[in-house]
């Protein structure tokens, strides 16, 4: 994999991971409409693990909240905010685990993956966030239930459709349920997180036996400027989110679901 490529591959997942366009829809186009070989897993556990850092540190307040609170959940206990906090972000990525690790065993991940499914999921899910998006901003912050932890952990196993974007959804998700558009992008942001490190791990365990010492720096300069291109990408949307809707993005979503559609049945 030449340098250029890699550096395309890495800002592609940094800039989309977080924005509500589907990181995993862009990974998959890359080679389909560029005519790049694959990345590998590798590098996608690579740029996935830089992303991880990037959210980590934007949030860090609220992943040391619910770090603190971890040793009083593993006591089966969660009356403070931190372990309430986790007891949340671990329940909400109990479905997406589960739904992924269901397509894995029907062998549905490779079918799920062609234009055609990218391109209406842009598209339909692109329009739902639109209608989502559409809600009131309340007056008042809400505090994040396990209720509604529990059904915004099942609009995120819809995520495991490549073009749907699970920030995208999670946010849509957030929105139906009354949060403001900042708390349901930090809700939605804190939920990528387990689920990030989840599917590193899993996937991770795969490469690790295999890799050699230029996949590994190859895997190291994808994870930097994967975090770089997050970290920007998600401090100008947070930033914009005072100001703009995710109307946006919503556009944005709907002309590629169209453009790739048009490719598919062409």
């Amino acid at each position: 994999m030449t340098l250029f490529n890699l550096l395309l591959v890495a800002i592609v997942q940094g800039v989309t991971e977080f924005l509500p366009v589907s990181s995993s829809g862009h990974l998959i186009l890359l080679p389909l409409l560029t005519g790049m070989t694959d990345q590998g897993l590798a590098i996608d556990v690579a740029v996935h693990v830089g992303t991880l850092g990037a959210v980590v540190l934007y949030f860090w307040r609220d992943v040391s909240l619910g770090l603190s609170g971890l040793p009083r959940l593993l006591t089966g206990r969660a009356d403070t905010p931190g372990a309430r906090l986790a007891l949340c972000l671990v329940v909400a990525t109990i479905p997406v685990m589960a739904a992924g690790l269901v397509i894995k065993l029907l062998g549905l991940d490779l079918m799920l993956r062609s234009l055609a499914v990218i391109g209406w999921a842009m598209l339909i899910f692109g329009i739902v966030l639109w209608w989502a998006d559409r809600r009131p901003e309340p007056h008042e912050a809400r505090d994040w239930s396990l209720r509604h932890a529990v059904i915004m952990g099942l609009w995120q196993a819809l995520a495991l459709i490549p073009g749907t974007s699970r920030s995208g959804i999670t946010i849509s998700g957030a929105r139906v349920l009354g949060y403001g558009r900042e708390d349901a992008a930090r809700l939605s942001m804190l939920m990528s997180i387990p689920t990030i490190l989840a599917s590193a791990t899993l996937l991770g365990a795969d490469v690790v036996g295999e890799a050699d010492a230029e996949l590994w720096r190859n895997a190291a300069i994808g994870a930097v400027f994967a975090f770089g291109a997050a970290l920007l990408a998600l401090t100008l949307m947070m930033r914009l989110l005072r100001a703009v809707s995710y109307t946006p993005y919503v556009i944005y979503r709907i002309i590629l679901g169209i453009v790739l559609l048009a490719l598919a049945y062409s």
